[in-house]
């Protein structure tokens, strides 16, 4: 995709969404890596589910510690895996008390290093509690700059060093939320939206939905 329609194809996204947020609720760097944590394979309303009472209690490493392995299982029992997610929560909640003075780290490094947390989710964190324009791509953003032709990849990070050149700097801080939307609510793995799509014109995918005549 050319730059100019690049450009074109985050305005129009900007316009739709000037603030966009992730779907995942938190309060704070902390519940937010448990969130995102909790939500691999699993759908954000169903983690936000489970998390509404346990961040009321647990919204800390500590208190975390506190409530204990078994008591978070009951919170989160509904999400799938969770036995595993509970275990590497337990863990990167110790790990952040012992090493990091009981708050969430700044680099992506130190975030890999805790368990269960992948470069996605470390890229997710960065995004969305410390303002870093990161590029955390998930199922939808892969499938959206695949078929627009935004940004190709053969896997997540060939298209997210593809978006990270591609992107221009001004929309780099939202960049993974729209794109995220857009392939959550329009832009679906099955059964595209075409017909409403505000980047139908930018878009290179060959098997558009025909509008009705």
């Amino acid at each position: 995709m050319k730059k100019t329609a690049i450009v074109k194809f985050f305005r129009r996204l900007q316009a739709m969404d000037p603030h966009p947020r992730t779907e995942l609720e938190y309060t704070n760097p902390y519940t937010l890596l448990v969130a995102v944590v909790l939500s691999a394979q699993a759908t954000d309303a169903g983690v936000n589910k489970a998390t509404r009472a346990l961040f009321k209690i647990a919204d800390t490493p500590q208190k975390m510690l506190r409530l204990g392995l078994e008591k978070l299982k009951e919170h989160i029992k509904t999400i799938g895996l969770f036995n595993t997610k509970a275990k590497n929560v337990m863990a990167l909640s110790q790990i952040l008390v012992a090493q990091h003075g009981g708050q969430v780290p700044h680099t992506r490094e130190d975030l890999q290093a805790l368990p269960g947390v992948g470069r996605k989710t470390a890229n997710v964190v960065l995004n969305v509690a410390y303002g870093q324009p990161t590029m955390a791509v998930d199922t939808h953003i892969f499938r959206v700059s695949n078929r627009t032709g935004l940004a190709r990849g053969k896997d997540v990070l060939a298209v997210e060093q593809a978006l990270e050149k591609a992107v221009p700097p001004e929309f780099a801080q939202h960049a993974h939320h729209w794109l995220i939307l857009h392939g959550r609510y329009t832009c679906k793995a099955r059964k595209p939206l075409c017909t409403v799509c505000v980047l139908r014109d930018l878009c290179a995918y060959p098997d558009k939905t025909i509008l009705p005549e």
